[in-house]
C-alpha cells in the first residue's frame, strides 16, 4: 500500500494488550487520514454516553495522509477523543516529527482504550509494543518527560507525545506535547490521557513510507517549497503570527479585558514587530516544513523572568496578554513557558484567567488565602498557572474551564464566560466579524477559529464583516470543509495560500502518493463527509440546538471600539445565519443531519 500503511494499532491499557487492525481501502479513501480517520475510528470504538474521564473513553492518534513522505508541511497528526471540556468531539492537531515517526513505525493510527493500573508509558518500537512503568516521571513536566524517555530508551531519534501535571490532575483543558513544544492543544486530550494513567507514547519508526509516483511527488513538493518561501507565507516567517496584533487592533476586533474592549491601548508595545525586535531567540520549522513560522522568544536581563524561553504565537500572546489586560512581555513569555511545561492549552488558560479577573473585579470572587486576580496583574497571572495545573486553591475552580467555573460560581458570571460549547474563544472578537461569529456558534468542537476558518471572508473583504445576512451559511460551510480536508491529509493550514486550486491540486497529489484515483469532487465530498460525521458524533453525545450560540456579552454589548463601534449584534441576527448554515448543510431546521444527506455523503453505514 502506498502512502498509507493500512493498519491501526488497538491498545488496551487495562489488559496491557495491543493488536493490529487492518484498515480497508474504502475507509481510508472516505476519511483520508488525520482528523477524518481519527474521528471515524473514535466513532466506531467509543460506547455512546461514556463520561470523557471514564476509562471507557477512547483516544485516537492518527497520522495525516502525507505523513512520512516528502510532501511540504505534511508532518501533522490528529488526536481525537470525547472532550472533557465540552463533552463533544475533541479533535486536536499537532505537528513535527511524531507523525512521521508513527507512520514509519507501520501505523496509520493508534486507538487507546482502558486505564492502566499504574502510571505507564507506551513504547511503539516498529511492530513491537511495550508497556513501561512511568511512576518515576509521574509529576514531571512535558519537556523533562521527553528527555527522560529518550535517555531511558537510549535513542535520541525516539519521538514522544506526553502530558504534564495538568493532564495527570485532569485539568479539563490539558494538552498533549510532542517534539518539545508542539501541542495537540485544545479540548483537553491531555486530561483523557491522565485519566488512563498514560503518561506518554514513545515511538521509534525505521520503516519507509512508499509513494506511487515518486517523480511527480518530488516535482510538486519542489514547487510548493518555492511558493512556501515566497510572499504567500511571508507574514508567518517574520514576525510570525504575532504580526496579527496591529492588524486586528486597527480593525477593532482585538479582544481586551475578557472581551470588554476590542482595542488594546498598548498594542504597539506588544506587537509582533516589537516582540521580535527585543525578544527573538531563534526561528524553528516543523519536520518537512519550508515555512518556519515558529518564533522562539527569550527573556534576557529582566527579573524575575530572566531566562524564560518559549515558542510564542498570536493566540498565546492574546490570551495571556491583552485578554488579561497585561502588556508585560517577560511575564507573558514566562506564563507561556509554564503552560508548556505543565501541559496546558494557553488559550483556555488565559481566557479562563480573564474570566476570573472579571469575577474579582465585579466582587463575585473574593481573595482566597490572600490570593486574587486583577486585570493587569502580570505576576498574579503567572502565579496562578501552577495552581491550575496542580488544582490548588483558586486553581481547582479554574481547572474546570470558564463554562464549568461560571456554573459553579453562579451569580450570573456565565454572562462573561467567553466560550462556545465550553471551548474558550480565540483572539478575534466575533462582534466585528459576523461570518466568523457564525463559525464559532456552529463549530462542532466549540468556538474554534482553526476548525472554521470563517474569519477569512471577513478579514479579506469578501463580505461586509459588520453585517449578518443570508449567504453566510454557505461561506462558513465552505471554510469548515477546507479546514477539515487539510487536517485530514495532514497539510499545515499555513500552506493553503500556496494552492491556486486546493482541491484539484491535493487530489492530484493524493493520486500520485497512493496510486488510487482521486478527483477534486471526491476530495471535496470527503471533507463534507468528515464535517457531518463530527456533527453526528455530537448528536450522539447529547448535542441540542441551543448549544449553537454565543455568550450573552456578544449580543448585549455592542462593539466598543474601532470601525464597528456601537454596531449591535442582536441574537436574532445570529439565529438567521445559523438557520442559513443548516440549510446550506442540508440539515433540518433544528440542525439534525437528514437521511438524504447521509445517503449523498456515504454515511448511511454510520451507526446512530
Amino acid at each position: 500500500m502506498n502512502g498509507y500503511t493500512g493498519k491501526a494499532l488497538i491498545v488496551d491499557l487495562a489488559d496491557r494488550n495491543a493488536i493490529e487492525q487492518a484498515l480497508a481501502e474504502s475507509l481510508l479513501r472516505d476519511y483520508l487520514g488525520g482528523a477524518g480517520l481519527a474521528v471515524r475510528l473514535l466513532y466506531d470504538h467509543l460506547t455512546p454516553g461514556v463520561d470523557a474521564l471514564d476509562p471507557d473513553n477512547v483516544i485516537v492518534f492518527s497520522c495525516g495522509l502525507f505523513a512520512g513522505t516528502i510532501v511540504s508541511a505534511s508532518a501533522k497528526h490528529a488526536v481525537a477523543t470525547k472532550s472533557p471540556l465540552t463533552g463533544m468531539i475533541g479533535d486536536a492537531m499537532a505537528g513535527s516529527f511524531f507523525s512521521h515517526t508513527l507512520k514509519r513505525a507501520g501505523y496509520d493510527a493508534v486507538v487507546i482504550k482502558g486505564k492502566a493500573e499504574v502510571p505507564t508509558y507506551l513504547f511503539i518500537d516498529d511492530s513491537d509494543v511495550f508497556f513501561r512503568n512511568a511512576e518515576a516521571i509521574w509529576g514531571q513536566g512535558c519537556f523533562d518527560t521527553e528527555e527522560f524517555i529518550r535517555e531511558e530508551l537510549g535513542d535520541e531519534a525516539i519521538r514522544v507525545s506526553s502530558i504534564g501535571p495538568a493532564g495527570e490532575n485532569l485539568v479539563r483543558y490539558a494538552c498533549i506535547s510532542n517534539d518539545r513544544g508542539r501541542q495537540a492543544g485544545r479540548t483537553g486530550p491531555g486530561a483523557v490521557m491522565g485519566s488512563k494513567n498514560l503518561k506518554a507514547i514513545a515511538v521509534r519508526g525505521s520503516g519507509v513510507v512508499s509513494v506511487d509516483n515518486s517523480a511527480a511527488v518530488y516535482q510538486v513538493t519542489r514547487e510548493l517549497n518555492t511558493l512556501a518561501q515566497g510572499p504567500a507565507t511571508g507574514k508567518y516567517r517574520h514576525p510570525g503570527t504575532n504580526g496579527n496584533v496591529l492588524v486586528l487592533n486597527r480593525l477593532g476586533v482585538f479582544p481586551t479585558r475578557n472581551f470588554q474592549r476590542t482595542e488594546f491601548a498598548k498594542a504597539d508595545h506588544i506587537s509582533g514587530e516589537n516582540i521580535y525586535r527585543h525578544y527573538h531567540d531563534k526561528t524553528v520549522a516543523c519536520a518537512a516544513c519550508p515555512i518556519a513560522c515558529e518564533q522562539i522568544m527569550r527573556v534576557a536581563g529582566a527579573e524575575p523572568h530572566e531566562g524564560a524561553r518559549v515558542s510564542l504565537d498570536y493566540e498565546t500572546l492574546f490570551a495571556l496578554g491583552p485578554c488579561c489586560d497585561i502588556d508585560d512581555i517577560p511575564a507573558i513569555i514566562r506564563a507561556a513557558e509554564l503552560c508548556d511545561e505543565f501541559g496546558l492549552d494557553t488559550i483556555s488558560t488565559g481566557v479562563t484567567i480573564a474570566w476570573a479577573m472579571e469575577a474579582f473585579e465585579k466582587r463575585l470572587l473574593n481573595a482566597q488565602d490572600g490570593f486574587e486576580l486583577r486585570f493587569g496583574d502580570a505576576e498574579a497571572m503567572v502565579a496562578v498557572i501552577p495552581m491550575i495545573a496542580q488544582r490548588e486553591g483558586l486553581g481547582a475552580l479554574l481547572a474546570e474551564g470558564s463554562r464549568r467555573a461560571a456554573e459553579t460560581l453562579g451569580k450570573d458570571s456565565d454572562y462573561f464566560a467567553m466560550h462556545g460549547k465550553g471551548l474558550e474563544f480565540a483572539g478575534y472578537d466575533p462582534r466585528g466579524m459576523k461570518t466568523y461569529a457564525l463559525g464559532l456558534a456552529v463549530g462542532t468542537r466549540g468556538a474554534c477559529h482553526n476548525r472554521s476558518l470563517a474569519y477569512e471572508p471577513d478579514l479579506q473583504g469578501q463580505v461586509d464583516r459588520h453585517l449578518a445576512e443570508k449567504g453566510r451559511g454557505a461561506l462558513a460551510m465552505k471554510q469548515e470543509d477546507i479546514a477539515v480536508t487539510l487536517d485530514s491529509v495532514g497539510v499545515c493550514k499555513f500552506l493553503r495560500g500556496c494552492f491556486s486550486d486546493m482541491y484539484e491540486e491535493l487530489a492530484q497529489l493524493y493520486t500520485n502518493v497512493t496510486g488510487w484515483d482521486m478527483n477534486s469532487t471526491e476530495l471535496r465530498r470527503a471533507g463534507e463527509r468528515i464535517s457531518n460525521l463530527k456533527k453526528l458524533f455530537n448528536i450522539r453525545e447529547g448535542w441540542t440546538r441551543d448549544l449553537d450560540r454565543l455568550p450573552p456579552r456578544i449580543h448585549e454589548e455592542s462593539v466598543p471600539d474601532g470601525p464597528g463601534k456601537n454596531i449591535p449584534f442582536p441574537r436574532e441576527e445570529l439565529e438567521i445565519m445559523v438557520a442559513d448554515y443548516y440549510e446550506a448543510r442540508g440539515w433540518t431546521a433544528d440542525g439534525r443531519v437528514t437521511q438524504p444527506t447521509l445517503d449523498r455523503l456515504g454515511l448511511a453505514d454510520v451507526p446512530s
